[in-house]
């Protein structure tokens, strides 16, 4: 769908060859075998996982506050793991974006749909409340195949070429995107009884922000998803995606809508949404997106963990 979009042709100066490069090996990978392409990945992580000094030491500091219970060796372990299941996501993004349909479908079990199905028999749409798990990409491309589906994306002001990539990418199978911030688009689209594709867990400053806590650690959360659901009728259903196995593949899960609501307090309803993301971080941690500064930017009384790495063998904060 060409809604808004910027022709390509626009970012062909030379600031972008880097990224047209980029763009070209990734394309070109969608050919290789699966087991490759994740070999690949996981390969490109441990080279990450050396050279992004920065992004290790946020991976570790989130890690040492969510994962209070692991020892250094275990935290340092779960880091690396990451940085691979990150590399891994770079290829998954790409075979979401540009692989065979059928190809797709034999790597990604589908559940729950009959719980998407009863919400949209009500009329009223429907808010699939995901976060930034690595394969993320993954479990909507294999939903928006089957159903009509708006998908949420997040625009960048840096880089103006991959926010056309991205919305390119998603509207190969989605209806639509549209863009994180636009209340008024996601209720026409509720209204219109589409379920809206929605990941509000990254640091969040704006309106209907607030402290909740992430693993017993407060953020700066949207709160929007509880408003949003007063406002349009529609429930909201946790959809997550979680790689598995050594050998490969992927287990997307629609789940139940939530009970009883929205409720009358958003940061209650926020903490019961972070309870769910942290349920299904639980069961693959190192597929959840560490390398997000998740605690920052937060009021006092709480302190910014990531003020120096010399920070970051402490206890963290509660």
């Amino acid at each position: 769908m060409a809604r808004n979009r910027r022709p390509l042709h626009h970012f062909l100066a030379p600031r972008w060859w880097p990224w047209w490069l980029g763009l070209g090996l990734l394309r070109v990978s969608v050919a290789l075998p699966y087991r490759l392409q994740m070999a690949l990945g996981r390969a490109a992580g441990r080279v990450a996982h050396r050279m992004l000094a920065a992004r290790r030491f946020v991976a570790r500091r989130n890690i040492e506050i969510c994962f209070p219970e692991l020892d250094p060796g275990e935290r340092d372990a779960l880091v690396r793991r990451h940085f691979e299941a990150l590399g891994c996501g770079v290829l998954e993004m790409a075979m979401a974006w540009w692989g065979r349909p059928a190809r797709l479908d034999a790597l990604v079990t589908l559940e729950g749909l009959e719980h998407l199905e009863a919400a949209l028999a009500h009329g009223r749409g429907a808010i699939l409340f995901s976060a930034h798990f690595t394969p993320l990409e993954m479990s909507g491309r294999h939903l928006t195949a089957r159903y009509e589906v708006d998908a949420m994306y997040r625009p960048s002001p840096e880089n103006p070429l991959m926010n056309e990539i991205l919305r390119r990418g998603r509207e190969r199978t989605a209806r639509r995107t549209i863009a994180k911030d636009d209340v008024r688009a996601m209720l026409k689209s509720l209204r219109a009884n589409v379920p809206v594709w929605y990941a509000p867990d990254q640091s969040y400053r704006r309106k209907y922000s607030a402290p909740v806590t992430f693993f017993g650690e407060h953020a700066m959360t949207n709160t929007a998803t509880s408003r949003l659901s007063a406002l349009s009728g529609a429930p909201v259903l946790p959809f997550f995606i979680r790689r598995i196995g050594a050998a490969g593949g992927y287990v997307a899960t629609i789940q139940p809508p939530l009970e009883d609501f929205p409720g009358d307090d958003p940061v209650a309803d926020t903490e019961r949404l972070n309870r769910a993301i942290e349920a299904q971080v639980r069961l693959a941690p190192e597929q959840y997106y560490w390398v997000h500064r998740k605690f920052k930017a937060r009021p006092e009384p709480w302190p910014d963990p990531y003020a120096s790495p010399e920070t970051s063998g402490g206890a963290a904060s509660r």
